[in-house]
């Protein structure tokens, strides 16, 4: 069975899409596949009560009980490691990785950006893509690197910009499209494992 383990720090809308999505999609039976864990940084994470809901393991790391972000990334792997992952998904993961963690799970890790990728790497992607005046924004799933957002793209939606739109609205609309997108990006990866 080819685990996947979903790191989030809050709400969880992009896990629970991935997670519906393997249900539909019967990813268990069509690609030997199953969201196994669900490890947050955050104990008040919600997305969290969702996965229990669902019956997915779910642990907390979290990183303000570690001295360095070493120490903190070393108890992350440990606990995804428990699960035995083939997939580590970065959904809503507000925290920067060592290159280390990252070199660990190379060619595994998965993360989606609500930019289209080059353009606005980081924090503040809507309005900055607001203020630079693009007709069209949108999100992009890649595979982590220790570069801050780059890595191969594994695919991207695009969202107008609309006038009028305020950095909140723009965000509504793009992560609309991520829900779409990071599944069908997942089951692509899964199926070419």
């Amino acid at each position: 069975m080819k685990n996947i383990v979903i790191l989030i720090s809050g709400g969880g809308s992009n896990m629970a899409a991935i997670v519906r999505a393997a249900a539909r999609g019967n990813w268990r039976a069509r690609h030997g596949a199953q969201v196994a864990a669900v490890v947050s940084n955050r104990a008040d994470a919600g997305g969290l009560a969702f996965a229990r809901e669902q019956g997915i393991a779910t642990e907390v790391v979290d990183h303000k009980q570690f001295a360095s972000r070493e120490a903190f990334d070393e108890a992350l792997a440990a606990a995804i490691d428990r699960h035995d992952p083939a997939l580590v998904v970065l959904a809503g993961f507000m925290r920067i990785l060592t290159p280390g963690f990252v070199a660990r799970y190379q060619g595994r890790l998965l993360n989606i950006h609500p930019s289209l990728l080059p353009a606005f790497p980081g924090l503040h992607t809507h309005q900055r893509a607001l203020e630079a005046g693009c007709r069209v924004a949108g999100a992009t799933v890649h595979q982590v690197t220790a570069e801050l957002d780059h890595g191969p793209i594994l695919g991207q939606a695009v969202v107008p910009v609309l006038p009028g739109d305020t950095a909140a609205d723009l965000a509504a609309r793009v992560l609309t499209q991520e829900h779409l997108l990071y599944p069908r990006a997942i089951a692509q990866w899964l199926a070419a494992a």
